[in-house]
This record gives C-alpha cells, sequence and structure tokens, in this order.
C-alpha cells in the first residue's frame, strides 16, 4: 500500500492517506468525466478523492479521513475537548420513501456523522437548491419533517441558506447540512484505530433504507412493507462509550456503499485485515428476499441507522451488550474480528463453509441512495 503522511507538529501526529491506491490507472483529469459511481461511495469515489480533491486541498484535518473532522479550538487546552465537524449533501430519489423523506435523513445523516467520532452534536445548518416550480406543500412537508427530526434529536437547524434554480436545471430540491459538535476529553474514535485482535459489531439488519428506497422508485409492490432505518444515533454511541471507556477505537454509519465498503475503508485507514462471519450479519428476510429478487448483494446497500463498531475484544461483551439494551440496537451483532493482513482484506467465512473476498463497491449498484 502506498500512502502519504503529514511532517509531524506538536499538535497534529502523521496521518495516513484514508483511501488505498490499488486503481487499475489513474484518473484521466485532461479528458475524463464524472459518472454516477464516483459518487456510489465506492472505489470510484474513493480514487477521486485521493487523486483530485486532496491534492488540491490538503490539509493534516482532511486526512483525517473520517466522515468528519476533530478540530482543536484555537486558545483553547486540547486537553479540554475539541470540536467536530461533518458536512453532508443530500439528492436522494424519490423526496419521500417508507419510513422517511429527505427532511429527516439530511438530520439524521450529519447528527450521525459527527456522532462517528464520539463527540456530542450541538447544531447543524441547513442549505437548500430548490427547483423552480417545486409545489410549496411537499417543500413544507419536508420542512416540517426536518424540524421534527431536529427537536427530536436535540441538535436544532440554527442557521441555512436557500437558492432556488431554473426549472429543468435541478430535481425537486437538495439538501446540504452541517454539523459541530463537541468531543468529550479523552475520547479518540477514528477510522485508524482498529488493532489487530479487536471485535467487529454491527448495531442491527442491513440494507433496509435501500431497499426502501428502491421499492418506493422502481414501483415494486413486496408482500412485506420494507422501511428505511433512518435515525439519529448519537444517544446509541454515547451508550456505547459509557459501556467500556476507552474500548470503542472506531465508529461508523455504513451508508452509501454498505456495511462492505464501509469496512475496507477502515482497514484501508487502519492498516489492518477483517475476518467477518455471514451468518452472524443480520438481515430482515424481507430485505434478503428483495435483494434476491433485485440481483443485490445485501453488504453494499445502503443502511442510515445503523453502525459498526470495532471495540478491544475483552470490552466486547459490555458494548454488545450495551447496544441490546438500546432501543435502536435490539439486533445487534458481533460479526468478525480484525485481522492482521499486508494486503487490508475484508474476508468472509461464508454459511456454505467457503471463504471469499468481500471487495469494495465497483460502480452504482443503487444512485441517489442519501
Amino acid at each position: 500500500m502506498t500512502t502519504i503522511t503529514d511532517t509531524p507538529t506538536a499538535s497534529t501526529p502523521p496521518v495516513a492517506s484514508p483511501v488505498k491506491k490499488n486503481y487499475t490507472r489513474p484518473l484521466d483529469i485532461k479528458h475524463g468525466r464524472i459518472d454516477m459511481g464516483h459518487g456510489a461511495g465506492g472505489k470510484a469515489g474513493a480514487q477521486l478523492i485521493e487523486e483530485l480533491f486532496l491534492p488540491a486541498l490538503d490539509n493534516p484535518f482532511l486526512r483525517q479521513g473520517d466522515d468528519g473532522a476533530a478540530l482543536p479550538l484555537p486558545g483553547f487546552d486540547p486537553a479540554g475537548g475539541r470540536l467536530v465537524m461533518a458536512t453532508d449533501g443530500h439528492v436522494i430519489s424519490p423526496l419521500f420513501f417508507p419510513g422517511g423523506d429527505i427532511g429527516c435523513l439530511s438530520v439524521h445523516g450529519t447528527v450521525n456523522d459527527v456522532a462517528m467520532l464520539g463527540a456530542v452534536p450541538l447544531y447543524l445548518s441547513a442549505s437548500f437548491i430548490i427547483e423552480e416550480g417545486f409545489p410549496l406543500a411537499d417543500l413544507q412537508r419536508i420542512v416540517q419533517s426536518m424540524g421534527n427530526a431536529a427537536r427530536e434529536a436535540g441538535v436544532p437547524v440554527v442557521t441555512g441558506d436557500t437558492k432556488v434554480v431554473e426549472k429543468g436545471k435541478g430535481d425537486g430540491v437538495f439538501i446540504s447540512t452541517t454539523g459541530v459538535g463537541v468531543l468529550p476529553p479523552g475520547v479518540s474514535v477514528s477510522g485508524r484505530n482498529a488493532r489487530v485482535g479487536d471485535v467487529i459489531l454491527l448495531s442491527g439488519t442491513i440494507g433496509d433504507h435501500g431497499v426502501a428506497v428502491l421499492s418506493q422508485r422502481e414501483s415494486l409492490a413486496f408482500e412485506t412493507t420494507i422501511k428505511s432505518d433512518t435515525a439519529a444515533l448519537h444517544t446509541l454511541v454515547a451508550s456505547l462509550l459509557a459501556a467500556a471507556p476507552g474500548a470503542v477505537r472506531v465508529l461508523r454509519d455504513p451508508t452509501r456503499g454498505g456495511l462492505a465498503t464501509t469496512l475496507n475503508e477502515i482497514t484501508s485507514q487502519s492498516g489492518v485485515g477483517m475476518r467477518l462471519q455471514e451468518a452472524a450479519i443480520p438481515v430482515k428476510p424481507q430485505v434478503d428476499a428483495a435483494c434476491e429478487l433485485l440481483g443485490l448483494d445485501p453488504l453494499y446497500v445502503a443502511n442510515e441507522g445503523k453502525l459498526v463498531a470495532i471495540v478491544a475484544p475483552e470490552a466486547a461483551d459490555a458494548v454488545l451488550a450495551a447496544m441490546q439494551a438500546h432501543p435502536l440496537g435490539g439486533d445487534a451483532a458481533r460479526i468478525g474480528e480484525v485481522t492482521a493482513d499486508p494486503h487490508h482484506f475484508v474476508q468472509m467465512d461464508t454459511r456454505f463453509g467457503g471463504r471469499r473476498v468481500v471487495d469494495w463497491l465497483s460502480g452504482e449498484q443503487l444512485p441517489r441512495i442519501c
């Protein structure tokens, strides 16, 4: 693996490049074009970040490689806590789906990105890009849902912006949200922290959100209604951190690209491998059946209300019990362990006694899923 590190300073340790260079060829900056795969959260998107965004915007905070950044507060002692900032764009289609809509999703997604660093989310901002001709009734429904989600989470939207583009130059409404939180003293949670022997925990069933959105988009009639799992996870995170202080190494919500891509990101950041147990990964029967019907792999389907926790082995039982005791973690399970692997592969023992590599998502399995 080729890594790029920053020169350490008194306040900034060396940080490895957040993605691995395992692509077949470099980006063709002169003649290449963006395609849908670059927004899928998989291998193409990682390459875009590594070869285009990082060279232009490079700084130690961006190179942390997580879904948000932990930032020092100038003039304040870092031992007293740090600021966390995360931002997210939401372009989901359709805007309304079983179990949620773009409004609540925009709140939950950014609250979760802040929480995945172990921080307490405090405030949100929101930016709306609205297409000319968009129905006011739909906009009101979205904004009310957003407000309800923010109040339920206890994380208010404190500032924002609205822009309108000409009809045909947008697709209804796009929402970008930014979250700010505080990282308590002594908490260090990052995709860089996984260690050999650590245990991989999953807070519940996978694939619910992606299948719910796809069923609405394609007007598919399943016998059982599949609802999105969209939810704010910060109270679950607080329970895990309290159950085993200092033992939770990594937290990540497996959104675009699903569980498989998220775990590949972590192995790349931490320079480790992983071994999963397929039989231990919870999937609802109706989601499994829908994926089989549609030719999808649940491991790559997006989630919006689940998290992966990588924890020290001696604390795994305590953290799993805390997950299962929380309303958002009733189906939590131990799904694997961190291994030593110079290739940083995620491997899985299948139900049939074999083993396969679980690679990054290639291409776009489900476009505009969040």
